[in-house]
């Protein structure tokens, strides 16, 4: 059950998109939101922050009082009105500011916007969001446009139906039940991971015996390759939301084998909820 949920800002209307997204789930499930900013400043006066200093420089208050004046905007905001909200800056790098928050406030949920990348950028730099996704053992929801209303009544989650993939499918099962929507559990078949539909059907149904989910549809769908597969299967049953387990690869094995789930994250137009296997 999802009670907390972390979100990043950066004051930015891919961070606001983000933020109306958490509002509303939060405002249907009782959810308490965390709202977090990167406070990016010199090293030195960073430093200074972490030791305890009994007297912060000048600039270090200037910031602050700068990031205050920003959260106070922000938490005005209509759509936000009769929310628990808590607002909170870490002075450290994106990723570790977020990891941190999330052990320390036990976080359930990340729900971050996100303009995706590519090109040179995505293959040496890659997004924040796809840095979070590879990191999490939380489930991260990525959005990419604005959504005034998260309505989503169909969710897309793909899978090999291996025995490893049961804990992610059940947390989306329980997602979907708490956003009221079908789950559309996918198989991609591809040239090279080739299997018959007979095989395939017996393994879906084998995975998923006795587990509790609901309100489902199996189905097996051709394509080039596993992320074009998920990509056009969302869109030809106009998905509200992708879901899709990632391993979080990481340095070399990420460099050569990539991640599946940051880039379905990366190049999708529709909402990524992830988790870690």
């Amino acid at each position: 059950m999802i009670k907390k949920i972390l979100v990043p800002t950066d004051f930015s209307s891919q961070a606001e998109s983000a933020l109306k997204v958490a509002a509303q789930i939060a405002k249907k499930n009782d959810c308490q939101i965390y709202l977090l900013h990167i406070l990016e400043m010199p090293v030195h006066l960073v430093d200074l922050m972490s030791s305890g200093a009994s007297a912060p420089a000048p600039e270090a208050i200037f910031f602050m009082k700068q990031t205050h004046k920003k959260f106070e905007e922000v938490l005005a905001s209509d759509y936000l009105q009769g929310l628990e909200i808590f607002e909170t800056v870490s002075f450290e790098d994106v990723l570790h500011g977020i990891m941190d928050s999330c052990k320390k406030n036990d976080i359930d949920m990340i729900i971050m916007g996100s303009h995706g990348s590519s090109g040179f950028e995505e293959l040496f730099i890659g997004s924040n969001a796809e840095k979070v996704v590879r990191t999490s053992e939380k489930p991260v929801l990525v959005i990419k446009e604005d959504c005034d209303i998260f309505s989503v009544n169909d969710l897309v989650y793909a899978t090999n139906f291996d025995d490893e993939d049961k804990p992610s499918l059940i947390a989306a099962s329980e997602f979907a039940k708490q956003l009221n929507a079908k789950l559309h559990l996918v198989w991609i078949n591809t040239a090279n991971s080739f299997k018959t539909t007979s095989e395939t059907e017996e393994k879906m149904n084998l995975m998923i015996s006795g587990l509790p989910i609901e309100n489902y549809s199996l189905n097996i769908y051709n394509d080039i390759n596993v992320e074009k597969g998920i990509l056009n299967f969302a869109n030809s049953v106009n998905a509200g939301l992708i879901g899709i387990s990632t391993h979080g690869r990481k340095g070399l094995s990420h460099f050569i084998n990539g991640s599946l789930g940051e880039d379905v994250v990366n190049h999708a137009k529709r909402p990524v909820l992830t988790f870690k296997i």
